[in-house]
């Protein structure tokens, strides 16, 4: 097996384990990073006898911004780590920056297209990553048949549009995911409302109802369109599918970043869901005012800003 080249270790106040840094792909652009951050020393790494997954993070950031290590998410890699969760941070090109934006009539078209670029892109560099991964699982401790794919905004769109090629049969050679948790994600397709050739993995869907950044239900256009966790929730219960949606009623695209709050719905998913492979489906609609606000962000808010 090849060598792993460590780049460096990084020692982070408050955090339970160090997190190891290690360039995974190199790209015309730029080079790309991963962040490994081992469970916490003498946390429980089992439940009910069975070894708990990876969680492979995909950041937000409307594909302009966004960082792999922002500490925004330390707080939520610390929980999962002390509840015996690897965590793997990664990159990935965001094929949206230095582009024009524009959501009227007469553009949005030529932005849906640049918009489903950019998650192809990012679905690419995740690949790139799962297969990184697999060549050095054993030296990092990694069970490949035990990755859950977690994204926020633009990375849930890439985590849920990741699940959906490999069940095309266009992921990485062998590789199913244990699960996808989605924090305000949507797939964007120019096929039409998506539809899996084969079962999928079990899926989280947390999203606001009145989100205007990536749609809850969809904008579409004859084939192509952005379908959100009310449209995905549809087809999988229409399919027998496994999942669980929780619909945050009138809240914006803050579930984006509400991962913390929402630890006991992720908690009981991994546990149920993935780990002891319960087929169990949760529909909830959840009027909650306790649930932190953090933002309310549209399109125009993200694009028309210079980043």
């Amino acid at each position: 097996m090849k060598k792993i080249i460590l780049l460096f270790v990084v020692f982070c106040a408050g955090l339970s384990a160090s997190a190891q840094t290690y360039e995974f792909a190199k790209r015309d652009t730029c080079t790309l990073f991963l962040d490994v951050h081992q469970p916490t020393p003498g946390a429980e790494l089992t439940f009910e006898g069975q070894a708990k997954p990876t969680i492979l993070f995909i950041f937000g950031g409307g594909f302009i911004m966004g960082r792999r290590d922002d500490p925004f998410h330390t707080e939520w890699f610390k929980l999962l780590n002390d509840n015996g969760y690897r965590v793997v941070s990664v990159d990935y090109r965001l094929g949206l920056k230095g582009q024009k934006m524009q959501f009227d009539l007469f553009h949005i078209f030529e932005s849906a297209k640049k918009t489903k670029h950019a998650v192809d892109v990012g679905v690419e560099d995740v690949f790139s990553a799962i297969s990184w991964l697999g060549e050095h699982a054993s030296e990092l401790g990694i069970d490949m048949d035990k990755i859950v794919i977690a994204g926020s905004s633009a990375g849930a769109m890439i985590s849920l549009s990741a699940e959906w090629e490999i069940c095309k049969g266009n992921g990485p050679k062998g590789f199913r995911a244990a699960g996808v948790m989605s924090f305000a994600g949507a797939i964007m397709s120019d096929s039409g409302t998506p539809s899996y050739p084969t079962e999928p993995c079990p899926q989280l869907l947390i999203h606001g109802t009145a989100d205007q950044a990536v749609n809850y239900d969809k904008t579409s256009f004859g084939k192509w369109g952005m379908f959100g966790s009310n449209v995905i929730a549809k087809v999988l219960t229409k399919n027998g599918y496994t999942h669980c949606i929780y619909r945050y009623k009138d809240f914006s695209h803050a579930m984006a970043a509400n991962y913390v709050a929402t630890w006991p719905e992720q908690k009981r998913f991994l546990e149920e869901n993935v780990i002891k492979g319960v087929r169990r489906n949760v529909d909830a609609l959840v009027d909650d005012p306790t649930m932190p606000k953090w933002f309310s962000v549209s399109l125009d808010d993200i694009y028309k800003k210079k980043h």
